[in-house]
Formats: C-alpha cells, sequence, structure tokens
C-alpha cells in the first residue's frame, strides 16, 4: 500500500527489509542536491541511508541531513569512523600513537551521530602487522576496540567491525574471526558488520556462515559479485540470502554498499528493480 509523504508525494510500495542506499547513487534522477537524493530514496521506498562520508562533510550538512531524516522517517545506516580504517594506522601494531587515532575518531563520532541520529559506526582495524605473531596482534586489536566501546557504549552507538576482501594485507577477513572478537571485546557496542560482498570472496556458505555469527552480528552489507553492483547482476542468491535474514526476523538496516551496473537514469531504475525483485520473493 502507497504512503502519502510528507511533502503529499505518495512512496512506492514498502520495502520488506530496510535497504539503505548512499548519496550518489540516485544522482542522475534526483539531483546532486542532498536533501532531494534523500527525498527520492523515500519515494522509492526506502526508510534508511548510509554516508561512509559523514564525518568528513560540514556539521551544518550533517544537522541538514539529520533533520531531512527525521522529517521523512527514515533511520540513518553507518558512517565510517575516521582513521578506524586506515591500514597505515592499524590497530594491531598496538602502537599508542595509532590507539590514539582511533580513539579521537571514536570521541568525535558521538557528536557527528547525535547530529544525524545514528546509531552505528563502522570500524576496520587496518592491515595486519607482519613482525609481531598473529596472537599479540589479535590481542592489540581487542584492548583497542575495548578503549573504544568504553567511548561510545555510554551513548547507544554500536561500533561494527567489517571484515573485508580488498586487500590480503587487512588483518581482519573473516566473519568467525569477527565474531571472536566480538566475544573477547564483550560489550554491546562491538558488533559484527556481515558484507556479503566481502563474505562471499572471503569464506563463501554464506547462511551457513550468517547462522554461526547471527548472535554478533548487528549490520548487514550487500553487493553482488563479481562486480560489487546491485543484486541479481552476479553470483550470489539475494533472493535465498534475503528471504534467509527475514525469516530470522532481522530487522536491522540492509546496507546497499555497491554500485550500479549501468549508467544514468537508466541504470539507477534498473537498481531499484533488482531490488524489488528479490524483496518481493519475500513473504509478506
Amino acid at each position: 500500500m502507497a504512503e502519502t509523504l510528507p511533502s503529499g508525494k505518495k512512496e512506492a510500495k514498502p520495502f520488506h527489509l530496510k535497504y539503505a542506499p548512499h548519496f550518489g547513487m540516485f544522482k542522475n534522477s534526483a539531483g546532486d542536491d542532498l536533501i532531494k537524493q534523500l527525498n527520492f530514496m523515500r519515494e522509492q521506498g526506502f526508510m534508511a541511508l548510509e554516508d561512509n562520508g559523514m564525518m568528513g562533510r560540514p556539521v551544518s550538512e550533517q544537522e541538514r541531513i539529520g533533520k531531512e531524516l527525521t522529517r521523512l522517517g527514515m533511520t540513518m545506516g553507518v558512517f565510517v569512523v575516521d582513521k578506524g580504517g586506515n591500514s597505515q594506522n592499524s590497530l594491531a601494531a598496538g602502537k599508542k600513537e595509532y590507539v590514539d587515532i582511533f580513539l579521537d575518531g571514536c570521541r568525535r563520532a558521538v557528536d557527528v551521530a547525535r547530529r544525524v541520529n545514528a546509531k552505528w559506526v563502522t570500524v576496520v582495524p587496518g592491515d595486519f602487522e607482519r613482525n609481531l605473531p598473529i596472537g599479540l596482534q589479535t590481542a592489540n586489536v581487542i584492548e583497542a576496540l575495548r578503549r573504544g566501546a568504553e567511548i561510545l557504549e555510554p551513548h547507544g552507538i554500536v561500533m561494527v567491525l567489517e571484515p573485508l576482501s580488498d586487500s590480503p594485507n587487512l588483518y581482519l577477513r573473516t566473519s568467525d574471526q569477527t565474531y571472536m572478537i566480538c566475544k573477547a571485546v564483550n560489550s554491546p557496542s562491538c558488533k559484527l558488520l556481515y558484507d556479503i560482498y566481502h563474505m562471499q570472496k572471503n569464506e563463501g556458505h554464506l547462511i551457513r556462515n550468517l547462522d554461526l555469527t547471527w548472535e554478533e552480528i548487528a549490520y548487514i552489507q550487500v553487493g553482488d559479485n563479481p562486480g560489487r553492483n546491485e543484486p541479481t547482476t552476479g553470483e550470489i542468491n539475494y533472493k535465498n540470502v534475503f528471504k534467509h535474514i527475514h525469516e530470522k526476523g532481522y530487522k536491522g538496516i540492509v546496507g546497499m554498499e555497491h554500485g550500479v551496473s549501468r549508467k544514468e537514469k537508466e541504470g539507477e531504475m534498473a537498481l531499484i528493480r533488482a531490488y524489488r525483485e528479490v524483496d518481493d520473493f519475500l513473504p509478506a
């Protein structure tokens, strides 16, 4: 059923899952203005937003985005903690200066999260420290994350750790490794971000590994493989994957952290149709 927006326009049929586009994904259809892009997302039935670079935006723009999200009834998804994903400042190294940069990013993230009503922030520990045994690297990461969680927990903010496939140098690689670290940090403010694109590349067995690590998963992102574009453009059976997480009762955000396989407005419309195709497969 369509719903009337604050603007008086009609929203498209709601999605079953809370898919979250990012700024720029629909710029050919909505223009460059971020508020117009937000309104377009809402009109298409998207109820959430991701913006990895939110911490780099001017305060006035953060506040403007936060107010519009509230007006539209949309949820703010993840943004990246500054320096938390900087591979040169690896938490695995255990160096004070790197940890201090990370903790400063956590403190500043609290203010940004308040402006945009965000609950989740992405953290990536960085590269392996190859001259240290893996056990010491893991201990260094756990200790740094515990200190980060102490900053975020009083504000109800959850840092979600994202294992990646971008480079073999990255320390955090698999869902079970991340699960173990979350258990060791032992804080409601340190959980797992399961990015289906990266996990398809690094470990496969998506549904089984989702089940095995489900207790620590607080956030899900998607992208098809190969190509890292919208569902239906690669090898991942997103109808089955989405059906599985929907049946498990997942109410969180599904971040659309991927590109658009085709150019211009038609590519953006094709992306929306792809999400309709996989989402309509879900039970009501």
